[in-house]
């Protein structure tokens, strides 16, 4: 069976696009032992909540104190063999959630219309990332950078993904020109 995106065929906006089947492994580990992935993904897991270690092709995202979501990583294999002396676990997660990325001056804008955390840039500047709701929807946001474009990734559950691209479409509607 050929995989298919849950957002095959779904127009978007300009400044929206799908980024579909990222690897994504969820990871958990003691944190006084989050330095044995260090070697293998070439960063340390990140210790303070809410932030992202790496950069935007490969990057490991803080979801609790033991547990991290490490997105483009194309080998669960090795990360596993890391992690076993120490006790760690990997599982992908990859089909869990589809990944969007809103570009663009403001998309921050767009994105607190339906989001109730602070997104402001005093506290959630690039490199900080949080799980919360969107629209009503669940969804893990990073704020990946303000240079050279405001740019920012929604992972967000397949079943989910059109309702958050049409609302995003909807929120748009005036806001993105």
């Amino acid at each position: 069976m050929i995989r298919r995106s849950p957002l095959d065929g779904i127009a978007f906006l300009e400044n929206l696009r799908e980024l579909p089947f990222v690897p994504q492994f969820a990871v958990r580990v003691a944190p006084a032992k989050v330095g044995a992935t260090t070697p293998l993904i070439g960063f340390e897991l990140p210790g303070e909540p809410n932030t992202v270690a790496g950069d935007e092709r490969l990057a490991a995202l803080w979801l609790g104190p033991d547990e991290w979501l490490v997105v483009g990583l194309a080998d669960e294999t090795e990360l596993r063999e890391a992690l076993a002396p120490v006790g760690g676990s990997v599982v992908d997660v990859s089909a869990n959630r589809t990944t969007l990325e809103l570009r663009g001056p403001r998309a921050r804008e767009l994105l607190e219309f339906g989001c109730p955390i602070d997104l402001h840039p005093r506290v959630f500047g690039p490199g900080r990332c949080a799980q919360t709701l969107l629209a009503r929807a669940n969804v893990l946001i990073w704020h990946v950078a303000d240079e050279p474009e405001a740019t920012w990734r929604l992972f967000v559950r397949p079943s989910f993904a059109a309702y958050v691209a049409a609302w995003l479409a909807d929120a748009a509607d005036g806001l993105m020109d």
